[in-house]
């Protein structure tokens, strides 16, 4: 059963990683980025373009090498650890950097406050899990 879910957060993170290619499209971000200086306005994209990266590189591990992560090990044990600590941080500042005032008020912004704080939930959660059963 971890092992399914495993791979499952390998592909999700794998699409958010991907995702972030058109974040700023979608997110109407290129029209407030005009308003930055152009340092900053880099400074957004290339942040941008390394968290979507960190997406990809952190989803690869539990989708191509599930076995392995499961097997258990030190080296396993490091992955599974670094991965758990990433994403229960993430966890973490989904309510410290986005208080009720950020969004509440909008339906839109609620349903993608609770979104992410149940993805990041179940994500931690799994890495978490995975790091039990392998240790």
């Amino acid at each position: 059963m971890i092992a399914v879910q495993l791979r499952l957060v390998g592909a999700v993170l794998l699409l958010l990683g991907v995702a972030h290619t058109v974040l700023p499209y979608g997110l109407g971000w290129l029209r407030e980025f005009t308003a930055l200086t152009p340092l900053t306005r880099r400074i957004m994209h290339v942040h941008t373009g390394f968290i979507g990266l960190a997406c990809v590189l952190g989803g690869l591990p539990p989708l191509l090498l599930t076995g392995d992560l499961l097997a258990g090990g030190r080296l396993a044990a490091a992955l599974l650890a670094g991965e758990c600590v990433f994403w229960g941080a993430r966890w973490l500042c989904q309510f410290a950097a986005f208080p009720p005032s950020t969004w509440r008020g909008s339906p839109v912004r609620t349903a993608g406050h609770v979104g992410f704080a149940l993805l990041w939930t179940w994500i931690a959660a799994v890495f978490g899990t995975a790091l039990v059963q392998a240790t």
